[in-house]
C-alpha cells in the first residue's frame, strides 16, 4: 500500500516547519487529496489535529528560534496575533500529557485593562479558553483573577493600568497584548520585568498593533528581542471578504491604514509640536537643587474605569540669573486612570509631599469650586492656584513647545507615557488616543513655573502680582 504524501506519519511527533509544510500541503491540494488525507489519519490523529498549532499556523504566528529575552508580534488588525500569543502561552505550559510540566509554571497575562484581558486574552474568540484543548482545557478561578491546569501550571491576569500590582509576584513567563496601547507602559513594562526571574530562562510575548509608542520602540532596539510581522491581509482566510474589502477601500494608502491594517510602526507625527530626537538631549539622571517646584493637576470630566486619566505632572524650576535663562526639570508623571475626585486629589497631595511641592495648579474649567474642594478635603492647608483655559489645548502647548527647542527644559528619565503624549500633539490638535491629559499638565505646570514669570518680568504693570 503506498503511503499518502500528504499524509504525516504522526501529528503529534512532527517537527515545527514539517507541521507547517503539511498545512501548506493541505491547502493547495485538490479537495480529492484534502479528503484523502482526512481519511487517512486514525480517530486519535483527527481529534488531535485542530489543537496542533504548529500545523496550521502563519509564520509571523511562531516563535523565532534562539535565544530571545522578548518575541514582538506586529500585526494589523484581525492579523492573528491573540491566537499567537495563546497558543505560545499554552504551548509553554502544556507538558507531553495533561499532568506532565511544560517549560512554564507561573505565567503574567497582561492586558490594557483587566476586563480587555478577561474578554480577548481568555475568553475570547482565539484566547487561552478557547484553544484549548477539551482534555486540558484550565480553570478558571474569577475570585482570584488566575487560569489554573491540571498539571499545576498557574496564569494570573494584570491590568497595564495597574503596575504595582506586578510587585510582588514573580513569573517564568508572561504574555502582554496590546503594549503600544498601554498609558503606563514604562511602569507596567519596568515591573514586569523585575517579576520575570523564575526558571533558567524566562520568556516574555508581546501582541500588539504597532502605535507610535516610545516603549515599543525601545524594546524593538534591544538585542534580546526578536520580531515577526504581518499585515492584516495574512489572515484573509479567517476574516469577512466585507471587512476587507471595506477597510482596504476606506484606508489603504493612509497613515492609519498603515499603522491599523499593515502593521507598520510610524515614525514620529508630521508636524508634532514635539519630536523624539528632541528626549534623546534632555533626558538626565539626577536633579539640581530646584528653587520651586509645582504639582500641576488637568482633572478629567468623569471618573469611571473607561474614563480619560487625571493627568498630575511635577515640575521644578532652577530661578539663576534673569528669567529668560531659567531651566525647568519635569521630575515625575503621577497621573492615575479612571480614579474618582478623592482619589485623584490624594495621588497629587502625595506627589506634593514627596517632592516638597511649594504648590498645587489644577485647572477648574470642568470642576469650578469642586476642584478645589475636593483637594481640601484630603489637604486643607494645601497652597493651591486655580487655572482656567481661555485658549485651546494647542494654542496653550506651542509657547511650552518653545523652551523645548529653546533647550530650557530637562526631563528625568522615565517618563516614557508623558512623552508618547507630547510627540503626537499638533498644530491641528491631538492625534493619540482618548485626551491628552499628561500633556496639558504638563503646560499647566511650566506656565506657572516659566511662562507666567516671563510675562511679568516683560510687564512692569503686572510683576507685582
Amino acid at each position: 500500500m503506498s503511503h499518502n504524501p500528504l499524509t504525516p506519519p504522526i501529528l503529534p511527533t512532527l517537527t515545527r516547519s514539517a507541521m507547517n509544510l503539511g498545512a501548506n500541503l493541505i491547502a493547495c491540494a485538490t479537495p480529492q487529496q484534502q479528503q484523502a488525507f482526512l481519511t487517512s489519519l486514525t480517530r486519535a490523529e483527527t481529534a488531535a489535529l485542530p489543537y496542533l498549532f504548529a500545523f496550521w499556523a502563519m509564520p509571523h504566528q511562531l516563535p523565532p528560534p534562539g535565544n530571545w529575552r522578548a518575541w514582538v508580534i506586529l500585526g494589523g488588525r484581525g492579523a492573528g496575533k491573540t491566537r499567537a500569543g495563546a497558543e505560545w502561552l499554552r504551548s509553554m505550559v502544556e507538558g507531553s500529557s495533561p499532568l506532565a510540566p511544560g517549560r512554564a509554571r507561573r505565567v503574567a497575562v497582561i492586558g490594557e485593562t483587566f476586563d480587555q484581558g478577561r474578554e480577548v486574552m481568555v475568553f475570547g474568540d482565539s484566547g487561552i479558553m478557547a484553544i484549548a484543548p477539551p482534555d486540558n482545557r484550565p480553570q478558571w478561578i474569577a475570585s482570584r483573577k488566575l487560569l489554573q491546569w491540571r498539571n499545576g501550571a498557574q496564569a494570573m491576569l494584570f491590568s497595564a493600568q495597574e503596575p504595582e500590582a506586578l510587585r510582588g509576584p514573580q513569573f517564568d513567563a508572561a504574555w502582554v497584548d496590546e503594549l503600544a496601547k498601554w498609558r503606563k507602559a514604562d511602569k507596567t513594562w519596568t515591573m514586569l520585568q523585575f517579576a520575570l526571574r523564575l526558571g533558567d530562562h524566562p520568556q516574555v510575548c508581546v501582541t500588539t498593533t504597532p502605535q507610535r509608542s516610545g516603549m515599543l520602540r525601545d524594546l524593538l532596539a534591544r538585542d534580546s528581542t526578536v520580531t515577526t510581522h504581518a499585515p492584516t491581509s495574512a489572515n484573509r482566510a479567517n476574516l469577512a471578504d466585507s471587512f476587507l474589502a471595506e477597510v482596504t477601500a476606506q484606508y489603504a494608502g493612509t497613515a492609519l491604514g498603515r499603522q491599523e491594517l499593515e502593521g507598520e510602526l510610524l515614525d514620529d507625527v508630521e508636524g508634532a509640536l514635539w519630536q523624539r530626537a528632541q528626549f534623546a538631549t534632555c533626558q538626565i539622571d539626577a536633579l539640581p537643587s530646584l528653587t520651586r517646584i509645582v504639582v500641576a493637576v488637568d482633572p478629567p470630566t468623569t471618573s469611571h474605569a473607561g474614563s480619560d486619566a487625571c493627568g498630575i505632572i511635577v515640575a521644578g524650576v532652577v530661578m539663576a540669573g534673569p528669567v529668560q535663562d531659567w531651566r525647568a526639570y519635569v521630575i515625575e508623571d503621577a497621573s492615575v486612570q479612571g480614579a474618582s475626585p478623592a482619589i485623584w486629589a490624594r495621588a497629587a497631595v502625595a506627589a506634593m509631599q514627596r517632592h516638597g511641592a511649594d504648590r498645587l495648579v489644577a485647572e477648574v474649567n470642568q470642576g469650578g469650586d469642586m476642584v478645589e474642594a475636593v483637594i481640601r478635603q484630603i489637604d486643607p492647608l494645601v497652597p493651591f492656584r486655580a487655572v482656567h483655559a481661555t485658549k485651546g489645548k494647542v494654542a496653550r502647548a506651542e509657547p511650552v513647545a518653545a523652551l523645548y527647542e529653546q533647550g530650557r527644559v530637562r526631563h528625568l528619565r522615565g517618563l516614557g507615557d508623558l512623552e508618547d503624549q507630547m510627540c503626537q500633539m499638533t498644530p491641528a490638535g491631538y492625534e493619540g488616543v482618548g485626551s491628552p491629559d499628561q500633556v496639558d499638565a504638563l503646560v499647566w505646570a511650566l506656565q506657572d513655573l516659566m511662562i507666567d514669570p516671563a510675562a511679568r518680568w516683560r510687564n512692569p504693570q503686572i510683576r507685582s502680582l
